[in-house]
């Protein structure tokens, strides 16, 4: 049986930085989070190399088609997003965004891709290798300026507790 991390433990484990809160569980302090594709994609920048192989040298001129893994390696090391308190950086294959905090207007969740920062005039910046999965930690890392859709508020524990009670009083 596979075995999954609580939100707070894929947090500690994506930020790896842990302070003790005396007694109260720990607080999690990190400046600066970077968010890359894994380095393991590069092993399929090799293997289309050892594909494209045979048919680059059938005929002259066909070695140009070692581009495309080299090409494919340079977007896997390229991408990225790093994160602090006072800004968003997003590197992609042409060119580097930077953004404030205070420019940031909300953080778009794409079905099957990477999040998007939605800027004060409605225009979007793609964050490399940032998915839904990733959003506690970006939390943690904004000050809290992203909500954290996995953190557990108190009041639906209150609200339950006063509703037992009143199905409590009412039964008798």
């Amino acid at each position: 049986m596979k075995r999954t991390l609580s939100p707070r433990a894929r947090v500690r484990q994506l930020c790896g930085t842990e302070f003790p809160d005396r007694g109260r569980g720990t607080i999690l302090r990190v400046k600066k989070l970077v968010f890359r594709i894994p380095a393991t994609a590069l092993l399929a920048a090799g293997l289309i190399a050892i594909c494209v192989t045979p048919v680059a040298w059938v005929a002259p001129g066909l070695q140009a088609l070692y581009v495309l893994p080299l090409g494919y390696a340079y977007w896997v090391v390229r991408n990225r997003t790093t994160v602090t308190e006072e800004q968003i950086e997003a590197r992609g294959v042409f060119g580097t965004t930077t953004l404030r905090w205070s420019e940031v207007k909300s953080i778009r969740l794409v079905r099957k891709g990477w999040l998007r920062a939605v800027k004060e005039d409605d225009s979007e910046v793609t964050l490399p290798a940032v998915r839904f999965m990733h959003l506690p930690a970006l939390s943690l890392v904004s000050g809290g300026r992203v909500p954290d859709p996995t953190a557990e508020d108190d009041e639906p524990d209150e609200v339950a507790e006063e509703a037992a009670e009143e199905v409590a009083e009412s039964e008798k």
